[in-house]
């Protein structure tokens, strides 16, 4: 029987291009959402659910979020946000190189 790592690897769709272009374009869209996001908070509009902000760094984008987010001063007096996403970056970076090595 297989491992879940040699299935995962059978898959068509997954390849080390595939993979890569998801994470470029779901760090581009985090990048860009807290961009988004400040622009509308100094406008005073609507926003951009912290919630949704958390999400893109789930999926992949920790490191275009993080980068938004110190880049454009975008929620950095809160906790939840300066150690939660580099948190999950780490984590999920934990993940990656354990796929990769087991």
């Amino acid at each position: 029987m297989k491992g879940f790592k040699e299935w995962l690897l059978t898959l068509p769709i997954i390849t080390f291009k595939n993979i890569f272009l998801y994470l470029l374009i779901i760090n581009l869209l985090g990048f860009l959402v807290m961009f988004i996001d400040k622009k509308k908070a100094e406008k005073g509009r609507w926003r951009i659910s912290e919630h949704a902000l958390f999400v893109f760094t789930w999926l992949g984008g920790g490191i275009g979020t993080i980068a938004g987010m110190y880049l454009f001063r975008h929620k950095t007096q809160k906790k939840k946000f300066t150690i939660g996403m580099p948190a999950i970056l780490v984590l999920e970076t934990v993940f990656l190189i354990y796929m990769i090595v087991i």
